[in-house]
This record gives C-alpha cells, sequence and structure tokens, in this order.
C-alpha cells in the first residue's frame, strides 16, 4: 500500500487527549498505510493542564502530508494568548487548495475558519463552542447537533470523543469498515457513531447496571438479519415502548429505528468487503431485506450503490489515495 501521510498539528493551548486521539488511530499497523507524524510552528508547544510538549517536525512535515488533523486548541488557557500563527494558516490553506484532506477536532475548527478552509461549508465544534465559531465566523454553517462532519477533504468534529468517531470514519472511507472495526476493538471504542446523530445527549457517557439498555442493543446486534421492531426491543429490555424511545436517545442520540439502520448498514459494509456474496444474500443478512431496499440505503447514507462500494473498497485495499 502506498504510504499515506497523517500530520497532526500541536498548537499552543493544545488539548492532550486530541492530540492522542489520531496517533493512537493512525498508529502504524500492518493492515494500515499511515504514516503518522506530530509538527507545530515552535520546537515546544504548552498544552492544557500545565506541561508542555517537545515537537519534533516543523511545518515542513505539515506541508508535506495527505492529511493535516488540527485537534482541539484553547489560547485562552495561556498567559499571553494570541491568534494562530499566519504560517500555519498560510499552511492550511495551501493544502486545501492542492486538495489535500484537512481535519479538526473539537475547537481545532477555529484553525480552519481562520485560514477561510470552513467559507461556505458545514462545519461543526465542541457544543459548548458553536455560538463562538458562529459569532467569528458567520460565513461557516455551523451545525450544533451532530458529533462530524464530513464535506469531502474538509471534515470538522465536535468535542473530544467525537474526535474518535471522525477519525474511525476517515480510516472506514479510506480502508472500509472491516479495517476501521478492527480499530475501533483494538482501542475499545464504538465501532462506528453516525456523524448526524446528536452530540451532547443527558446521558453522553452510557450507564451501566439495571438502567442501561446496553445488553439490549447487544442482544440487537446479534440479530440484525432478523426483523426487530419497537416492541421486541421493548420486551427484551423489559420496559415500555415509551420508556425505550426516551432512554435510547439519552444513550446514544439516535432513535432505535435509526440505530438499527446504521447498525445493518455496517454490517452490509463488511459482508461486501469480506465477502462474494450476492447483493441480494448481503441485503438479507444484514437485516435491510431486499437488494432494493439496501440500494436505497446506500445512495441515502453513503451517496454510491453497494457494488461501486464494494469495487472502491478492493481499489483502496491497494491504494488508499486513489
Amino acid at each position: 500500500m502506498t504510504v499515506h501521510r497523517v500530520a497532526v498539528l500541536a498548537l499552543d493551548g493544545m488539548a492532550p487527549l486530541d492530540l492522542a486521539i489520531p496517533l493512537q488511530i493512525f498508529g502504524p499497523r500492518t493492515e494500515t498505510p499511515y504514516e503518522v507524524s506530530v509538527c507545530g510552528p515552535a520546537s515546544t508547544v504548552s498544552a492544557t493542564g500545565g506541561f508542555a510538549l517537545a515537537v519534533t517536525g516543523g511545518l515542513d512535515v505539515l506541508r508535506a502530508a495527505d492529511t493535516l488533523i488540527v485537534p482541539g486548541f484553547g489560547p485562552r488557557f495561556l498567559p499571553q494568548p494570541g491568534p494562530v500563527p499566519p504560517a500555519v494558516l498560510d499552511v492550511l490553506a495551501t493544502a486545501r487548495d492542492r486538495g489535500r484532506r484537512v481535519v479538526s477536532i473539537c475547537t481545532g475548527a477555529f484553525a480552519l475558519a481562520a485560514a477561510g478552509l470552513l467559507d461556505g461549508l458545514h462545519a461543526t465544534t465542541h457544543w459548548q463552542h458553536t455560538d463562538e465559531l458562529e459569532r467569528q465566523y458567520p460565513d461557516v454553517h455551523v451545525d450544533r447537533d451532530v458529533l462530524y462532519i464530513d464535506e469531502g477533504n474538509i471534515l470538522t468534529s465536535a468535542g473530544v470523543c467525537c474526535g474518535i468517531d471522525l477519525c474511525l470514519h476517515i480510516v472506514r472511507r479510506d480502508l472500509g469498515a472491516v479495517v476501521a472495526n478492527q480499530i475501533a476493538r483494538g482501542i475499545v471504542a464504538a465501532p462506528h457513531r453516525e456523524g448526524g446523530q446528536a452530540q451532547y445527549v443527558p446521558a453522553p457517557v452510557t450507564v451501566t447496571g439495571d438502567t442501561s439498555l446496553a445488553d439490549t442493543r447487544a442482544w440487537a446486534l446479534e440479530r440484525l438479519a432478523q426483523p426487530l421492531t419497537v416492541t421486541q426491543l421493548a420486551r427484551q429490555a423489559g420496559i415500555s415502548e415509551r420508556s425505550l424511545m426516551r432512554r435510547f436517545v439519552e444513550e446514544t442520540g439516535t432513535t432505535p429505528l435509526q440505530w438499527l439502520v446504521n447498525a445493518r448498514l455496517g454490517l452490509a459494509r463488511e459482508l461486501l468487503e469480506i465477502t462474494d456474496q450476492s447483493i441480494d444474500l448481503v441485503a438479507r443478512d444484514s437485516g435491510l431485506g431486499s437488494a432494493a431496499n439496501l440500494r436505497l440505503h446506500f445512495r441515502r447514507a453513503l451517496n454510491t450503490t453497494p457494488t461501486a462500494y464494494r469495487r472502491a473498497f478492493t481499489r483502496h485495499v491497494q491504494d488508499p489515495d486513489t
């Protein structure tokens, strides 16, 4: 596989967890082509939490990257807050003009906006800062209730853990669902959360014990090929349908039926990648019913067809940049 260079930009006031997420997900693995580096405008940057980080790469690393990632940063936490260095903004703008992929995690969106990359596009950031982003950059269409937004070569995510969702989405886009799910299992993360679900829900971390629907979701995942209804899910959970609907949204940010569609789409993608089953069999085994229904959901969610997806994934395995 052709090497795909990922550069993670470290700016003063960076959030350490936001920086670590892409390093973990795009780190070296035999099944992925990524080569990840940390770079910055200075050899040392200050992080939130009271420590500094030595940066080994300069902006030349950022210029040479195929994917540029800007983690969250907060200059308001610094003794002498200042704007994003002009040299950084120039590199980001040039990368956009050259067709490179530019990504932000959390408040990294402010750097992309300052470089003009988000003008006229939909974008998101941490829910606590969406008003500020919209106020500072009125040409950006700020979406408040999403985990991440994919605008082709420009991608933004909401706060912190949504960066995991976005990075896994990028792997899935490059290499397919199987590889992305393998990485998710390795870091013990949810294998796939659709970008369009709510970023802020009353219970953003799934509760455990008798009040959690985690067991019900696990039960459903083992039966995706079967017809499943809200009534069956509620019966399995031992609660009323109304309680199931309310608690499902609280725990996942989406409805039971939409969650089932997303899970079945994920299974269908894996089947297309790892088997030579016909489209009819993939539709049946993933619980989407008919080939026509499978095509409909692929078109709506992925803007492609199952056959084109299978063909594209085979091409990505050979060279993820094609």
